[in-house]
């Protein structure tokens, strides 16, 4: 997982970087959920690992998730609420993509 990544998605030190994918993310998160951005979600995590400026501890690395991590406990808890898989544009999916360079499931 690059912490580079996280940055250049606009999850900075200082905050969600205005027209960038993470103002994106946010706002089509915020709409999902009825106007807030929920704690757990995918904004508030990258934002968090923005903020600390290290992805290192949670789990997400570039060769897929940490038995026993952060991500893995997320990944599960997200499989088991929605039946046994992860959907696509959800927390888990959504943290890996943008943690390697991708956009997160948004074009």
């Amino acid at each position: 997982m690059s912490d580079q990544n996280v940055r250049n998605a606009g999850f900075t030190p200082s905050g969600i970087m205005a027209g960038s994918l993470a103002s994106s993310v946010m706002s089509h998160e915020a709409k999902a959920s009825g106007g807030g951005v929920p704690s757990g979600g995918p904004t508030s995590l990258l934002q968090e690992m923005g903020a600390r400026g290290t992805t290192h501890s949670t789990g997400f690395t570039s060769t897929g998730i940490s038995h026993g991590s952060l991500a893995s406990h997320m990944m599960s808890e997200e499989a088991t609420s929605h039946g046994g898989g992860i959907p696509r544009g959800g927390t888990t999916s959504t943290v890996m993509s943008i943690s390697m360079g991708g956009k997160g499931g948004r074009r």
